[in-house]
Parts: C-alpha cells; structure tokens; sequence
C-alpha cells in the first residue's frame, strides 16, 4: 500500500507493471502561446532576445520569436501527467536521456506528446522498478519537434 505526502495509507490505483515496454500512448494537444512564452522567461529568468524580441527574431534565420526548447519539455511532460494514463504509478523522476530539440516551435504552433514504453528494469526493492519512456513531440504538421527519453521510478505489485 502507498504512503501519502502525510504518511497515511492510501490505496494504490495504478502500478508499474500495468505498462509494457512496446505501449504507446497520446496526449491531448496544447496550442504554444506568447502567454506562455511570457511566463516562463519570467519563471525561468531566460528573456534570450530570440523567445522575447519581435524585432531580433525577425532578423534570425527563424524570421519570428520560437518558443523555449526547456518549455516545449516541461509543456510535454505536463500533457503526460493531464492525460492520466501514468495514474499515481510513479514514486519519482529519475532522469533523462537522448533529448534532442529537431525544430523549432513558433508562437500559434500545437503540441501533442506520443509516449512508447523503451525499457522496464527491476530494482534492488521488489516494490520499486525504473522504466525509460520515449517522449517524443509532434507539431500539427505531425513533425516531430523534440523528443527524449524520460526515466521513472514507479510503484510495482508485491
């Protein structure tokens, strides 16, 4: 049974063995706006001319402002979470891999997260296990934009 942020017991809904690597899953889409441009340079103190002035970014070999690569990842990882299929199943992040940033995303653009099981692994805890995901985010010109392999620590079954 899991432990609650407060200790208690708390009925477990979802595991890591409910996931086989070969899965793939869908995220609903998200439109990338100059709100949300806005607000991470704010979060995340990254007000690089490219994400923040019109004026320099029309200049680029882009022609126009392009989100914030680390935006596009927290949005995908985000969408993953709100689409509800990892449930309560994941104990912690572990890490990432393999990220790479293939295009650019613009201002007006729409990003849907598609997620395959790459790798299960058992731990020294037979409750505990890790799993590699392959994000990978698409545009709605069903361009790949970013992708990466995203390590989890999740409950399992005992």
């Amino acid at each position: 049974m899991a432990k609650g942020l407060r200790g208690e017991d708390m009925e477990q809904s979802k595991y890591g063995d409910d996931f086989n690597v070969g899965d793939v899953y869908k995220t609903s889409s998200i439109t990338v706006t100059e709100t949300h441009l806005i607000n991470w340079a704010g979060l995340t103190m990254d007000f690089y001319p490219l994400h923040m002035n019109a004026v320099y970014a029309a200049e680029t070999v882009f022609g126009e402002r392009l989100a914030h690569g680390p935006l596009i990842f927290a949005l995908a990882v985000g969408l993953v979470y709100m689409a509800g299929f990892v449930g309560d199943s994941v104990v912690a992040w572990v890490g990432l891999d393999n990220m790479r940033m293939v295009k650019p995303v613009r201002i007006g653009d729409t990003i849907t997260v598609v997620v395959e099981i790459i790798d299960k692994q058992k731990t020294s805890k037979p409750e505990r296990g890790i799993q590699t995901w392959k994000y990978t985010v698409k545009n709605q010109r069903d361009e790949t934009v970013l992708f990466f392999d995203y390590k989890m620590m999740f409950h399992m079954r005992v």
